[in-house]
């Protein structure tokens, strides 16, 4: 469902883009990157209980100019997702933002989320983490605040799957909290 709504996000956004274009100079000079407009600010979180496993498996969905704008602000360095001169240094920056501004507790309980990764996936990088030991869940807690400092007019949604049972919503910037009960 979440990447429906994302490619559907991604489809209207692309017909309203904007794009500059720069040439190497023939000194050697740097090519800009393209820089493409979308009118929409949105990230997608999907959170899914794996019974069998014991397992909480999560991934975050972003528009990559965003997120890279957003981590280059808030890290003061130099952010290239897509083709990254270092590899583990894009993992501990993806890693470290995304943990900060996406809280969840399970009964209660604040969960440490693992890292496994990102990849580039059409317009957004989806990162993934897991939280192990998690044997059920009645309740989930979220406070999902991913890029509301960059965007005021971000948006999360939020898609959750419990035993089977998917619930969803929908928090605008400034609104970050939302509780499911199962």
């Amino acid at each position: 469902m979440a990447s429906i709504l994302f490619k559907w996000l991604l489809a209207s956004s692309l017909l309203n883009f904007n794009t500059s274009f720069s040439f190497p100079a023939r000194n050697g000079a740097e090519v800009k990157k393209p820089e493409t407009y979308h009118p929409i600010f949105v990230s997608v979180t999907e959170i899914e209980h794996n019974a069998k496993d014991k397992t909480l498996e999560i991934s975050c969905k972003i528009f990559t100019d965003d997120f890279e704008k957003a981590l280059r602000s808030t890290y003061k360095t130099y952010v290239d997702l897509l083709q990254p001169k270092d590899k583990n240094a894009m993992n501990k920056l993806v890693a470290d933002y995304v943990q900060k501004h996406l809280l969840i507790k399970a009964d209660g309980k604040t969960l440490a989320l693992q890292f496994l990764g990102y990849e580039q996936d059409e317009e957004g990088i989806e990162s993934y983490y897991q939280v192990n030991n998690i044997a059920s869940v009645k309740k989930l807690d979220i406070t999902d605040n991913i890029l509301f400092e960059y965007k005021k007019e971000q948006i999360s949604i939020i898609h959750t799957t419990v035993n089977g049972n998917k619930k969803s919503t929908k928090l605008v910037n400034p609104e970050d909290k939302y509780s499911f009960e199962f």
